[in-house]
């Protein structure tokens, strides 16, 4: 069974029905305090922790005092512009007390499904955190309206950590484990404490239940499994109303973890080499060389570029023989790769006409 412990990079997905108190329509200030102690203690074991959040609907509605009903969409829009604000703020007031500073990122599931809009996230989420950052992600509720229909961030908490290369994602939920059937009405109902294998029998005991001010029942939870373990990334669903709920996860609370399948970068690089390329990039010796060593590809090191392609594509590594090396997503399209190729990092902005990023190709998006 997985531990946090084991973790070096969590992602930990937050449901409305924990944040916001049911009656008032207030936040629970003191779980959310509880929180962060939980927060502190992890990033002080060295570990990376972004936070998915959901809330901002909830808290949205009880400021513009809106019924506790299904909201037409333009109503949750609106909601979501109050509340987001506010549960921004309230992370940020319980974090800096133990010196840790957050950042608010409001991101759609386009963002994940556009490459180029992907490497964006992806490049913003992993500079966040290499700077001790605690990212709070949430959906983009006032624009994204599918999200609000029919969605919830048990989704995108998922795509959030195969983003990041986490290696578990923990759903704290008003339930505490995968159940063979709902526990509610059923009373011969199992709980799982690990599942290795989502088969067709394990999906068809999901159900379509909905909880309280929760969006999201158990199919979502195991689409998020499904997302995070095929990428590397063990997850766990836990119930978390508890003031310590990562506490007592690590202290014995029920819990389901879902089995990672592989590690997080094996399954990142082999989604790279299994893209077709767009074009091909030629490098000199000494880049060939580097690229050996771990190092990202620099334009200093491209000698050709060929074919037409764009951010986010994927292209061939080839050395000046022709022999491919491997293949990795651009960083630049074919057009500015060609204006840079041969060229320091340091030169990229006055060739282009604008700041870039210094890697043509980084090491993260590169299998060789």
């Amino acid at each position: 069974m997985a531990s946090l412990s084991a973790a070096k990079r969590l992602v930990i997905k937050i449901g409305s029905a924990l944040l916001v108190d049911r009656e008032t329509g207030q936040l629970r200030h003191d779980w959310v305090q509880g929180l962060a102690q939980d927060v502190a203690r992890l990033k002080g074991q060295g570990k990376d922790v972004i936070l998915v959040s959901s809330g901002s609907i909830a808290l949205g509605r009880g400021v513009l005092g809106l019924p506790a009903t299904e909201l037409a969409l333009e109503q949750s829009q609106a909601a979501a512009a109050v509340g987001q604000i506010r549960l921004a703020r309230a992370y940020e007031e319980v974090l800096a007390p133990f010196g840790i500073t957050t950042a608010q990122v409001l991101v759609t599931l386009e963002d994940s499904t556009d490459r180029r809009r992907y490497l964006n996230s992806r490049a913003t989420l992993e500079q966040l955190v290499s700077l001790g950052v605690v990212p709070i992600v949430n959906e983009n509720d006032t624009i994204a309206t599918d999200e609000i229909r029919y969605g919830d961030n048990d989704r995108l908490a998922a795509q959030v950590a195969v983003t990041v290369g986490a290696d578990q994602l923990i759903l704290l939920s008003d339930v505490d484990g995968f159940y063979s059937a709902n526990p509610q009405v059923d009373p011969s109902a199992v709980r799982y404490d690990v599942v290795d294998d989502i088969t067709p029998e394990i999906e068809a005991m999901a159900g379509d239940g909905v909880s309280g001010l929760s969006k999201g029942g158990m199919i979502t939870k195991l689409m998020a499994a499904k997302t995070a373990t095929k990428a590397g990334c063990s997850m766990a669903i836990t119930e978390g109303s508890v003031v310590r709920p990562l506490t007592a996860l690590e202290q014995g609370a029920n819990a389901t973890w879902f089995t990672a399948q592989v590690d997080p970068q094996q399954a990142r690089k082999r989604w790279i080499a299994a893209m077709k390329p767009k074009g091909d990039i030629v490098v000199d010796a000494g880049a060939a060389g580097a690229l050996g060593r771990g190092k990202s590809l620099l334009p200093a090191g491209v000698s050709a570029v060929a074919g037409a392609f764009g951010r986010g594509d994927p292209v061939a590594i080839l050395d000046a023989q022709g022999h491919k090396l491997g293949q990795g997503l651009t960083r630049y399209d074919s057009v500015e790769a060609g204006k840079i190729r041969g060229h320091r990092s340091e030169d990229i902005e006055g060739l282009l006409g604008y700041p870039g990023r210094a890697a043509l190709i980084h090491r993260d998006d590169m299998a060789l």
